[in-house]
C-alpha cells in the first residue's frame, strides 16, 4: 500500500504476530536501471537478509509496463538481497494506470505473461517471482485469462485482490471468482480484498477454499487481525486487542515517525493510521478529531497518553 506500509509500519505490524510474509510498497520502474540507494529505500530490510527486526520475510515490489526494465531491475534488487519479487498488476491509481502500469495491464493478458515470463528467466531459479492481479480493468471478463497468463509466464504464486480496477475500492469483493482462479491454475492462489475481521476471513475461506490470505487495509484498521486469524485456524481462542494496549503502539509510532520527518509534518502519520483504525476502535476517530490541527509533539503525546486513560469501554 503505497505511502502507509513503509519499513516502520512493516515493522510494527509484524510485532504484533500472526504474519508470514510481507511486501514492500511498490518501486515504479521506468526505463532505467535504479542504483543501490533506490531499493535501500524502498526496501531497508535488503540490508537485514530481506527480513524485518522480528525475522519476517520482506518481498520487494515492482510495478511497471516494460518487460525488460522489470526483469533488469529484478535481478538488481536480488544482487542486492531481495529474496523474493512481486510484480504489480492491481493498482489502480490513475497516475500509474496512465503510464501503463499497475491494472491497466490487466487489459492486455499478452503483457502481463511476458513481464512474468522476462522476470521469472533472469532472476535465478531458487527466488521466487510472485504476482498480485485484479479481477481485471473495465470489468472482470478477462479474470481466468490473466490468471492463465501469471501461471504460464512462470509466476510462483497469484494473489487475487476480488475486484477490477472499475470496482475500486467499493463492497463487495467478488470472492466467487478466485474460487475460479484457483481450480483454473496450478499454483498457490492467495484471496484478497475485504477481509476486515475474523469473520470475514471465515466467510472469504468457504468462498474461495484458499489457504492463503493477504491483508492491507483490514490489517491497518485491526493491527492484531492477522494474529487472531493464526489462533483461529489453531483451534485457541482470541480476544482483540483493547486500545489501552494498542494506544502505547501508537505513541511508539508517533515518536519513531516524528524523528524521521520533518516539523511540518509531524502528526501526519498518525492521523493517517487513526483514519483506518477508526473502522474498529471509535477512540481512534475521537483522538484524530483531538489532534487533527495539532502540528506540537508534546499536544499529541498528551492526547495519546489521555485517550488511554479513558474509563469508554467498546464492544
Amino acid at each position: 500500500m503505497e505511502g502507509v506500509v513503509d519499513a516502520l509500519m512493516r515493522e510494527l505490524l509484524t510485532n504484533f504476530g500472526g504474519i508470514d510474509v510481507c511486501v514492500t510498497e511498490f518501486l515504479r520502474v521506468n526505463k532505467h536501471l535504479y542504483p543501490d540507494k533506490v531499493f535501500y529505500q524502498r526496501c531497508p530490510e535488503l540490508h537485514n537478509r530481506s527480513l524485518t527486526p522480528n525475522g519476517t520475510p520482506v518481498r520487494l515490489q515492482l510495478l511497471g509496463g516494460d518487460p525488460d526494465s522489470i526483469a533488469n531491475n529484478a535481478v538488481k534488487a536480488v544482487h542486492l538481497g531481495a529474496s523474493a519479487i512481486d510484480l504489480n498488476f492491481g493498482c489502480p491509481a490513475k497516475t500509474v494506470n496512465k503510464s501503463e502500469g499497475g491494472a491497466f495491464l490487466l487489459k492486455t493478458p499478452s503483457r502481463l505473461e511476458n513481464i512474468i515470463s522476462a522476470t521469472r528467466n533472469q532472476v535465478p531459479k531458487n527466488i521466487p517471482v510472485t504476482a498480485k492481479i485484479r479481477l481485471g480493468f473495465e470489468d472482470r471478463s478477462l479474470y481466468l485469462d490473466n490468471a492463465q497468463a501469471a501461471y504460464s509466464g512462470g509466476a510462483t504464486e497469484l494473489t487475487v485482490h476480488a475486484r477490477s480496477k472499475a470496482d475500486g475500492y467499493h463492497p463487495p469483493a467478488y470472492w466467487d471468482y478466485i474460487a475460479e482462479i484457483r481450480q483454473s491454475i496450478p499454483i498457490p492462489v492467495i484471496a484478497n480484498g475485504e477481509i476486515w475481521s475474523l469473520e470475514d476471513f471465515k466467510r472469504c475461506k468457504a468462498v474461495t477454499g484458499c489457504d492463503q490470505f493477504m491483508l492491507g487495509r483490514g490489517l491497518l484498521s485491526c493491527p492484531d487481525l492477522a494474529s487472531q486469524i493464526k489462533q483461529y485456524c489453531h483451534g485457541q481462542k482470541y480476544q482483540k486487542m483493547q486500545w489501552q494496549d494498542l494506544s502505547f503502539h501508537l505513541e511508539k509510532f508517533f515518536v519513531r515517525t516524528t524523528e524521521l520527518y520533518e516539523t511540518k509534518y509531524t502528526g501526519n502519520r498518525l492521523k493517517q493510521w487513526l483514519h483506518y483504525l477508526s473502522r474498529q476502535y471509535p477512540q481512534a476517530q475521537t483522538l484524530f478529531q483531538t489532534i487533527k490541527r495539532s502540528r506540537k509533539a508534546d499536544e499529541i503525546l498528551k492526547a495519546i497518553d489521555l485517550s488511554r486513560k479513558s474509563l469508554e469501554v467498546y464492544i
